[in-house]
């Protein structure tokens, strides 16, 4: 039974006459009263009375209607909830990003958006970039930003956005806090305070550490990046990280490393899967966004 059918029950229903429904309709007589007669032999019941040309409701088409009209009435509601959803610059986007973009980068990303598009709603998500692969596979994000990820379950899509350098740690009262950059080679013995593992920056240090030929002495494994900063601070040893916001509160010194490395943030994406137009929108944004930022 479609909702075309109930609507055309309701309007009969309303009227009490079959040719005049018709005419509101727009369709021809005879369909009508074919698609009626479907309704009540699908139901195993007649609904009306029919007397000459007017027909009216009996006990079970009383009781049809008020099932008719709840579902209807449900219908319109949800269809004007999607109509909301996919109305461009508004409607729900679900966003996920990586622990150290929150304390600054999408904080100003997400006020900026709502400047541009104020009728439109997020859903955030902060998480390794582990737990935001998995979600982006269930589909219960719609866009990730993070280090490049990659999956064995979907297609990903992905657009680099900025690189962050990273930098060696050490606490004030190191040898090496004399210096303004250090080798991979002068760290190679000292005490490792790492992230954990799943989190996309854990890998790509231990990667950097690997290809130089330096298996990391860890000594402990943090969940965030001011834990990390706070044990580096405390003298338990030295880290890998980017230069995250509030850093210079900590009793560390941050040396450059010889030479240089980054790493890359992007934004990611199912490649074959739906976007809704907020969530094109969204993206779009932030790409200009970030190119913005880069100039």
């Amino acid at each position: 039974m479609e909702i075309e059918q109930l609507q055309y029950f309701k309007t009969v229903a309303t009227m009490q006459h079959m040719t005049r429904a018709a005419e509101v309709l727009a369709i021809s007589q005879p369909a009508l009263s074919k698609s009626i007669a479907n309704i009540e032999q699908n139901l195993g019941v007649p609904l009306f009375n029919r007397e000459g040309r007017s027909i009216y409701l009996n006990r079970f088409g009383e009781l049809f209607l008020q099932s008719v009209n709840v579902i209807l009435d449900e219908y319109d509601r949800i269809k004007e909830e999607f109509e909301d959803i996919i109305k461009p610059g508004s409607g729900e986007v679900s966003f996920g990003f990586i622990h150290t973009l929150g304390m600054e980068i999408v904080p100003e990303l997400i006020a900026s958006t709502s400047e541009a598009f104020p009728n439109m709603q997020f859903s955030l998500t902060q998480a390794t970039s582990l737990s935001l692969l998995k979600r982006l596979e269930e589909g219960a994000i719609d866009l990730c930003l993070s280090q490049k990820i990659e999956s064995k379950v979907i297609e990903i899509e992905t657009e680099e956005l900025f690189e962050e350098e990273l930098f060696v740690i050490v606490p004030t009262t190191h040898p090496l806090a004399k210096q303004d950059a250090v080798k991979f080679e002068e760290v190679k013995n000292e005490p490792f305070i790492a992230i954990k593992k799943g989190n996309s920056l854990r890998q790509l240090v231990d990667e950097l550490f690997l290809e130089r030929g330096i298996a990391l002495n860890t000594t402990f494994a943090a969940e965030e990046m001011h834990t990390v900063a706070g044990f580096v601070g405390a003298g338990m040893g030295i880290s890998v990280i980017p230069n995250i916001k509030g850093l210079d509160h900590y009793k560390v010194k941050r040396l450059k490393l010889d030479p240089p490395c980054y790493r890359s943030v992007c934004v990611s994406w199912a490649k074959n899967r739906y976007l809704p137009p907020a969530v094109s929108e969204f993206k779009q944004y932030l790409l200009d966004y970030f190119q913005q930022r880069e100039e």
